[in-house]
Parts: structure tokens; C-alpha cells; sequence
């Protein structure tokens, strides 16, 4: 009986020493778990969001002395924020502005119906819209300038 009973009281002690340690390794693995999850969310893909930038763009385009030549454009804007579309609504007169300015600039009217130039001319007007952004202290950019319409007439 007496044996009983001291094996009873080891599979007791062994019992309370063992629960704790079961219980806080559990703890640990949802912690593990919980961290995990956080690193997931946080490489989640960026939304992307596109807004457009209202009426067509329609400017004269070329060099003062020659025929005059129009451009007209429709342009949207790619960004994946919440907060990058709010400030583009926000500073949309001034963004509007700066791609008139460019757009008017454009002297040599033959080159610019070639791809490259549009792409320059693309790559121009991001980084117009973005130094706006940044002027304004905005914190956001914009990932990409789209044309939806490019016409040139002479």
C-alpha cells in the first residue's frame, strides 16, 4: 500500500511539474503563430488603385513659327494607398497644371508619336506629379502615369 501511494505522489509531482511546461510551450507556439501571421500581413501585395484625372488634357503642342499642332490625352494614375488617392484629389488642380506646363513644352511634334517619346514623356510627368506630392508633404507618390487617349493632330 505503501508503495502505492509514493508512486501516486511521483505521478502527482511528475503532473505539476509538466502541466506548466506544456501550458507555457502552447503559449509559445501561438505567440510563434501570432508573429507569423503579423509577418504575413505585412507582405501582403500592395492595392492598387487607378484615378483618373478628369477631362482630356487638350493643349497646342510645337514650336511657335510652325503650323500648330494639338495634342489631346486622357490621363489616369496609378497608386496603392487610400492616402495617395485622397492627396491626388486633393492637389488635382495643381497636378493638372504641371502636365498642361509639359504637355505644352513638347516642341518637335514628329518624335512625339514615337513610343520612346511618349515614354520619356510618361516617365516626365511622374516625376512632375511626384515632386508636386512632395512639395505638399504628402508622404505618397504615384506608381505610374497611364495616357488612355494620346492623339496628336497636325
Amino acid at each position: 500500500m505503501m508503495l502505492l501511494i509514493t508512486r501516486l505522489n511521483t505521478v502527482l509531482l511528475l503532473l505539476l511539474v509538466w502541466l506548466p511546461a506544456a501550458t507555457l510551450q502552447a503559449e509559445e507556439n501561438d505567440a510563434t503563430t501570432e508573429v507569423a501571421q503579423s509577418e504575413e500581413d505585412e507582405t501582403e501585395p500592395a492595392i492598387t488603385l487607378y484615378v483618373e484625372m478628369g477631362k482630356p488634357f487638350i493643349t497646342h503642342i510645337g514650336k511657335p513659327a510652325s503650323t500648330l499642332a494639338y495634342l489631346k490625352a486622357n490621363v489616369s494614375l496609378r497608386v496603392s494607398s487610400d492616402a495617395a488617392q485622397t492627396a491626388l484629389v486633393t492637389h488635382m488642380p495643381r497636378l493638372r497644371h504641371e502636365l498642361v506646363m509639359l504637355f505644352g513644352e513638347q516642341s518637335d511634334v514628329s518624335n512625339l508619336a514615337s513610343t520612346q517619346a511618349q515614354e520619356a514623356l510618361r516617365a516626365e510627368a511622374r516625376a512632375r506629379i511626384n515632386n508636386v506630392l512632395t512639395d505638399q508633404q504628402t508622404g505618397n507618390e504615384v506608381q505610374d502615369v497611364l495616357f488612355t487617349t494620346f492623339v496628336v493632330q497636325r
